[in-house]
């Protein structure tokens, strides 16, 4: 028998109180109750009131397509169980499976329907079949829905309830101060039985934002949220988060009643399914993306979208000043919460999360060597009619290569991303660095989108001859040692989540951090070199009486007694060590 936690309970009825006044809760605790018998799982305590962490050092995310991998009479889910199956396995815990619903647009981001999955992919048994694989998380597209969705549909022919589930504006109204990431029109024009209405769309005009303002929308994503986990979800995304809200008169971006819902589902998981977790996605800078961990009380992963953008700036520049500045300066995430530390995603390269972090001749080199190296541009709308730089559409693998040169794009990509492995948090790998994949420029150019340049997906017969033995793409040297990184990485302790980390004091050229188990077994040293000649460090710079030590380095699998150490070791140009201490 479901047993409801009467505290968890009360502070829900608080948050819609909040949110859509007193008046309004009967009804809406009415609701809330037959939600809750419909989807109810269990009573037991949260993860963070169990005393127990829901992660460890073994998790890392797979960022994924559900058609990332297709083969010939098969579904595209079950090609890509069977592709991590045999060439991926246990390296990894956790499957983002981005968008599997039926979409118009946005490659899945323009939803049309929920509650299915879309037919060219597969369906829900095979969603389910990927949840018996691993942690499974799946995408709350929850600021927006398709032009061709059942509910716009129903708004433009004048049906209730859904006639009240869009934002109509007058587009005689301010909306200077409106935050947003695009350059495309705010409203659009649309015909309804009432004559010409303009509805807010926030990303396109084939994404139409939903109006959180009328609790019957809260209650259709409440519905769809708990849909998703009883289909084995564990992690839910909440895409787009930060624009849920919108205001006249305000940047409708971070108000305060879009963190009252993301605190509201979080309750709500909490008290039918605990052991689920919910991520933010907000591509913002670092203080106001951070602002959804709450007081842990809100997400329980955010994005470290400050990461990508200035690890990429490190190896350009063969200097680690700005990347150790802003490592030093993180604060450890609230007790229960973690970042996902990634590179790349289906997304760009996030710029706006450099605001404050990089100087602005800085960040103009950087957006100008994207563009050498075959990269597009998107960029935002400002109040006065400026654009300025949003985000760098490129993968990351040409972004921090060197054009022409295979082997050294290898090394640097590699440097980068076990960088990325060795940070406080969880990391989040994009299918597509797996691969090492290049610039899709052919499906930019189709689309006519710039993020369908990461966004190759790929034949199956074409991956097994990209990874065959005598296959020269960069796949064939890099899918196995990414996934050989990753394993080393699951033994660590120190590489634990809510392992502290220490940013070392270090010479320009080279980056490291100090890592901590949170039990004390075990401290790990990372020091990567930026450049592209060898530096010779000195084993005082990491530890007092490094003499002393018996000395282990995991990934080139040396070890050196304390009596036998040279006072200096040297780095090759991108070489990344993981140094413990094995005394």
């Amino acid at each position: 028998m479901f047993v409801v936690d009467r505290r968890l309970y009360e502070r829900i009825q608080e948050r819609l109180r909040r949110l859509y006044g007193a008046p309004a809760l009967p009804r809406l605790m009415d609701r809330l109750q037959l939600i809750i018998g419909r989807y109810g799982v269990g009573a037991e305590c949260p993860p963070e009131a169990a005393g127990c962490a829901p992660w460890d050092q073994t998790d890392a995310v797979l960022i994924t397509y559900g058609d990332m991998v297709c083969a010939q009479h098969e579904a595209p889910l079950a090609t890509l169980r069977r592709f991590l199956e045999q060439r991926v396995g246990t390296a990894i815990s956790t499957l983002h499976l981005l968008p599997c619903f039926p979409y118009s647009s946005d490659d899945g981001f323009a939803v049309i329907d929920y509650r299915r999955v879309d037919p060219a992919l597969g369906d829900w048994p095979q969603v389910d079949a990927l949840a018996e694989d691993y942690r499974l998380m799946l995408d709350l597209v929850i600021n927006h829905v398709s032009s061709q969705s059942r509910w716009f549909r129903a708004y433009t022919n004048g049906m209730a309830p859904e006639r009240h589930y869009f934002l109509e504006v007058d587009p005689k109204a301010d909306l200077s101060r409106v935050v947003r990431p695009r350059t495309s029109k705010l409203l659009r024009s649309v015909q309804t039985p009432a004559g010409e209405r303009h509805v807010w769309a926030t990303f396109g005009q084939d994404q139409i934002d939903v109006d959180f303002s009328n609790p019957d929308v809260l209650f259709e994503y409440l519905d769809i949220l708990l849909f998703y986990v009883h289909h084995g979800a564990q992690i839910i995304r909440l895409d787009a988060i930060a624009y849920l809200w919108k205001q006249l008169g305000s940047p409708c971006i971070h108000l305060p009643q879009t963190h009252e819902v993301v605190k509201l589902l979080r309750d709500l998981l909490n008290l039918v399914a605990p052991t689920v977790l919910l991520m933010t996605e907000t591509n913002v800078p670092h203080a106001e993306n951070i602002s959804y961990f709450g007081q842990g009380d809100e997400a329980h992963l955010v994005y470290q979208f400050s990461l990508p953008p200035l690890l990429l700036h490190a190896m350009h520049s063969g200097n680690g000043r700005y990347l150790s500045e802003w490592a030093a300066q993180l604060a450890p995430p609230p007790a229960g919460c973690t970042y996902l530390n990634f590179t790349a995603s289906h997304d760009g390269i996030g710029v706006r999360p450099l605001e404050g972090l990089l100087p602005q001749a800085q960040l103009d080199g950087l957006v100008a060597a994207m563009e050498e190296r075959g990269g597009l541009i998107s960029r935002r709308s400002h109040p006065d009619g400026s654009a300025t730089p949003y985000e760098l559409n490129i993968t990351y693998f040409d972004a921090v290569g060197v054009p022409g040169d295979q082997a050294t794009s290898i090394l640097r990509f590699l440097c980068a991303q076990t960088i990325a492995l060795s940070l406080q948090g969880i990391p989040g790998i994009y299918f597509n660095s797996l691969l090492g994949a290049s610039n899709n420029l052919r499906g930019a150019e189709q689309s006519g989108r710039a993020r369908s340049i990461n966004r190759q997906k790929w034949a199956l017969p074409e991956l097994e001859a990209m990874l065959g033995a005598s296959s020269t793409h960069q796949a064939r040297q890099l899918l196995p040692e990414y996934l050989r990184r990753l394993r080393i990485r699951q033994a660590q302790p120190a590489f634990h989540p809510e392992g502290a980390q220490r940013v070392l004091e270090l010479p320009a050229g080279l980056f490291g951090v100090c890592r901590f188990a949170p039990d004390g077994r075990q401290t790990l040293w990372m020091v990567a070199n930026l450049t592209g000649a060898p530096i010779q460090l000195g084993f005082g710079r990491l530890a007092r009486r490094a003499r002393e030590r018996r000395w282990a380095e995991l990934i080139g699998g040396w070890r050196q007694s304390g009596d036998q150490l040279p006072s200096r070791f040297e780095l090759e140009p991108y070489q990344v060590a993981w140094l413990v201490d094995q005394a």
